[in-house]
């Protein structure tokens, strides 16, 4: 197949997934391979995964510092949820306009919790998508919604700005938002909220002293995953991240500022559902018929070559088994 699976992360269960679909190529976004191996083995479960996918002749990629970094990508992304800003269509799928697909309004600062035996719970069999963020006009209908919790003024900058030649002005690693008047911290969760899909919880950490409807945020720090290194000793009121470690959120707190974690990979995985698979539904198809023109235009090729050239069909799909390791559990006493 020409096709393509989005994931997170590159776990057994994703493997299994591209076998079974007979996908070509896996892009997922945290790279498998962090350091550099001398042997690959079947007694290490990622790298037996690796090579039974190399057996199977399906290719993996992991972009993501790229996409981290680049201008629109996933820390313009997560600003557009703290800011509201409601994106054109154009800005992602080059105009190609789709049906609003209906969806539920987010309730204000009330989210239900869940019983912990409830078939659709955090640790059950995952349904498409699992923990989708909605804000982006990929899905068209959370445009009008987003529009009324925020569209606030704001001025956006780049934390540390790439130095790798032929990126655009603006690109880099995290975001830091500053509004042009202070935003009640309540609004910003909404906001956050909506973006997520109404979860059931998600870690925040405020001053001690402090009541959460008396904070009032200008500014805020933003890093996809892990955000305690970039977002260290940032000037700002809110860090807005995937985790941060017990003792760089007690600093935090103790200057002052309010800290929003979404659990790691949560801050990532939506912008696969969102904005990367519409871009690549686009390209791929664009790519795959200019070499389908120049390849029919060669000599000897085979029938079964020609055949191939043929199949017009390209797919990029989400997995649908990709999750965050963590889930939320919450005690029916509690209800």
């Amino acid at each position: 197949m020409n096709s393509v699976l989005l994931t997170v992360d590159l776990t057994k269960a994703v493997a299994d997934e591209a076998i079974e679909r007979n996908d070509s190529i896996i892009i997922s976004y945290h790279p498998i391979i962090f350091r550099g191996l001398k042997t690959l083995t079947l007694a290490d479960s990622q790298q037996q995964s690796l090579l039974r996918l190399a057996a199977e002749g399906i290719s993996v990629y992991s972009p993501h510092t790229a996409i981290d970094a680049a201008k629109g990508g996933l820390g313009d992304w997560l600003a557009d949820i703290v800011s509201g800003t409601p994106a054109e269509p154009e800005e992602v799928d080059g105009g190609v306009s789709r049906p609003a697909s209906p969806t539920k309004s987010p309730t204000k600062r009330s989210p239900q919790p869940m019983p912990i035996d409830q078939e659709d719970d955090t640790f059950s069999e995952p349904k498409r998508p699992v923990f989708m963020l909605q804000h982006h006009p990929s899905q068209l209908s959370i445009r009008e919604s987003g529009l009324k919790l925020a569209s606030r003024k704001h001025t956006r900058s780049t934390i540390r700005p790439t130095t790798v030649a032929g990126f655009p002005e603006g690109a880099g690693m995290g975001r830091i938002v500053r509004f042009s008047s202070p935003q009640p911290l309540i609004d910003i969760i909404d906001r956050i909220g909506l973006g997520l899909g109404n979860p059931k919880g998600f870690p925040i950490a405020i001053p001690q002293g402090k009541r959460m409807d008396e904070m009032r945020i200008s500014s805020v720090g933003i890093c996809a995953g892990s955000g305690g290194d970039l977002l260290r000793n940032l000037d700002v009121d809110l860090l807005f991240t995937g985790e941060l470690s017990h003792h760089e959120a007690l600093a935090a707190i103790e200057k002052g500022q309010c800290v929003i974690c979404l659990f790691h990979s949560n801050t990532e995985r939506g912008f696969l559902h969102s904005v990367l698979k519409q871009q690549l539904k686009n390209t791929i198809g664009k790519e795959w018929e200019k070499v389908r023109r120049e390849e029919r235009a060669k000599d000897g090729l085979s029938d079964d070559y020609l055949e191939a050239l043929e199949d017009e069909h390209t797919e990029v799909q989400v997995s649908e088994v990709d999750r965050d390791p963590y889930g939320v559990m919450i005690s029916k006493a509690e209800i």
